[in-house]
Protein backbone atom coordinates (compact mmCIF):
# COMPACT_ATOMS: atom_id res chain seq x y z
CA UNK A 1 0.00 0.00 0.00
CA UNK A 2 1.39 3.22 -0.91
CA UNK A 3 1.70 6.45 1.30
CA UNK A 4 -0.30 9.27 1.03
CA UNK A 5 -1.60 12.48 2.77
CA UNK A 6 -5.10 13.28 3.21
CA UNK A 7 -6.18 16.59 3.19
CA UNK A 8 -9.47 18.00 4.19
CA UNK A 9 -10.23 21.39 3.35
CA UNK A 10 -13.39 22.75 2.64
CA UNK A 11 -12.41 25.83 0.56
CA UNK A 12 -12.10 24.55 -2.99
CA UNK A 13 -9.05 26.90 -4.41
CA UNK A 14 -6.79 26.21 -0.87
CA UNK A 15 -7.50 22.39 -0.98
CA UNK A 16 -6.62 22.48 -4.88
CA UNK A 17 -3.63 24.68 -4.09
CA UNK A 18 -2.37 22.60 -1.71
CA UNK A 19 -2.90 19.34 -3.35
CA UNK A 20 -1.07 20.58 -6.27
CA UNK A 21 1.67 21.79 -4.11
CA UNK A 22 2.02 18.20 -2.79
CA UNK A 23 2.15 16.51 -6.02
CA UNK A 24 4.36 18.85 -7.30
CA UNK A 25 7.40 17.78 -4.80
CA UNK A 26 6.42 14.00 -5.39
CA UNK A 27 3.68 13.25 -2.76
CA UNK A 28 0.45 11.63 -3.44
CA UNK A 29 -2.77 13.93 -2.17
CA UNK A 30 -6.60 12.18 -1.44
CA UNK A 31 -8.39 15.05 -0.78
CA UNK A 32 -12.00 15.72 1.27
CA UNK A 33 -14.46 18.72 1.07
CA UNK A 34 -15.12 18.10 4.97
CA UNK A 35 -14.63 16.10 7.75
CA UNK A 36 -17.59 13.43 6.87
CA UNK A 37 -16.01 12.82 3.42
CA UNK A 38 -12.58 12.62 5.28
CA UNK A 39 -13.67 9.50 7.02
CA UNK A 40 -15.27 8.73 4.25
CA UNK A 41 -11.41 8.66 2.37
CA UNK A 42 -9.96 6.68 4.91
CA UNK A 43 -12.21 4.01 4.10
CA UNK A 44 -11.77 4.00 0.42
CA UNK A 45 -8.11 4.69 0.42
CA UNK A 46 -6.54 2.95 3.18
CA UNK A 47 -4.52 4.85 5.53
CA UNK A 48 -2.54 8.06 4.62
CA UNK A 49 0.99 9.01 6.44
CA UNK A 50 -0.47 12.00 8.02
CA UNK A 51 -3.91 13.76 7.64
CA UNK A 52 -3.79 17.68 6.67
CA UNK A 53 -7.01 19.22 8.71
CA UNK A 54 -8.94 22.06 8.07
CA UNK A 55 -11.30 23.08 11.42
CA UNK A 56 -13.63 25.32 10.65
CA UNK A 57 -15.75 23.28 7.64
CA UNK A 58 -19.51 22.44 7.02
CA UNK A 59 -21.10 19.04 7.41
CA UNK A 60 -18.42 17.72 10.25
CA UNK A 61 -15.82 20.47 11.23
CA UNK A 62 -11.94 19.26 12.21
CA UNK A 63 -12.59 18.82 15.10
CA UNK A 64 -15.52 16.59 15.36
CA UNK A 65 -13.46 14.52 12.77
CA UNK A 66 -10.32 14.49 15.70
CA UNK A 67 -13.31 13.62 18.20
CA UNK A 68 -14.07 10.68 15.61
CA UNK A 69 -10.70 9.59 14.78
CA UNK A 70 -9.51 9.64 18.47
CA UNK A 71 -12.55 7.16 19.23
CA UNK A 72 -11.99 5.07 16.10
CA UNK A 73 -12.00 1.09 17.04
CA UNK A 74 -9.20 0.93 15.12
CA UNK A 75 -6.26 1.99 17.12
CA UNK A 76 -4.03 2.40 13.69
CA UNK A 77 -6.70 4.55 11.84
CA UNK A 78 -6.45 6.53 15.44
CA UNK A 79 -2.64 6.87 15.60
CA UNK A 80 -2.39 8.50 12.21
CA UNK A 81 -0.44 12.00 12.40
CA UNK A 82 -2.90 14.87 12.15
CA UNK A 83 -1.52 18.66 11.43
CA UNK A 84 -4.35 21.07 11.67
CA UNK A 85 -4.31 23.77 9.13
CA UNK A 86 -6.39 26.51 9.90
CA UNK A 87 -7.34 30.17 10.53
CA UNK A 88 -9.16 28.95 13.42
CA UNK A 89 -7.79 31.28 16.91
CA UNK A 90 -8.83 27.94 18.96
CA UNK A 91 -5.81 25.79 18.11
CA UNK A 92 -4.37 26.14 21.55
CA UNK A 93 -5.56 22.87 23.00
CA UNK A 94 -4.94 20.66 19.61
CA UNK A 95 -1.70 19.46 21.07
CA UNK A 96 -3.52 18.26 24.42
CA UNK A 97 -6.33 17.11 23.64
CA UNK A 98 -5.93 15.25 20.04
CA UNK A 99 -1.83 14.88 19.99
CA UNK A 100 -1.59 16.67 17.22
CA UNK A 101 0.45 19.89 15.69
CA UNK A 102 -0.76 23.04 13.86
CA UNK A 103 0.08 25.03 11.11
CA UNK A 104 -1.75 29.09 11.27
CA UNK A 105 -3.09 30.40 7.54
CA UNK A 106 -2.08 31.46 5.98
CA UNK A 107 0.67 28.49 5.85
CA UNK A 108 4.49 28.91 5.40
CA UNK A 109 4.99 26.54 2.40
CA UNK A 110 8.74 25.97 4.21
CA UNK A 111 7.08 25.52 7.57
CA UNK A 112 4.24 22.80 5.64
CA UNK A 113 6.36 20.80 3.87
CA UNK A 114 9.33 20.36 6.40
CA UNK A 115 6.45 18.96 8.96
CA UNK A 116 5.37 16.81 5.82
CA UNK A 117 8.27 15.34 5.27
CA UNK A 118 8.96 14.50 8.96
CA UNK A 119 5.50 12.27 8.40
CA UNK A 120 5.96 10.90 4.57
CA UNK A 121 8.34 9.66 2.18
CA UNK A 122 8.08 10.87 -1.40
CA UNK A 123 9.57 7.63 -2.63
CA UNK A 124 6.59 5.68 -0.46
Amino acid sequence: MSCHILLIEDEPDIRETLRELLELVGFKVETAANGREGLDKLESAGRPCLILLDLMMPVMNGWEFLDALQKSPDPDRAAIPVIAVSAAVEMVDLKARYGCRSLKKPVDIDTLLNMVREHCDVRS
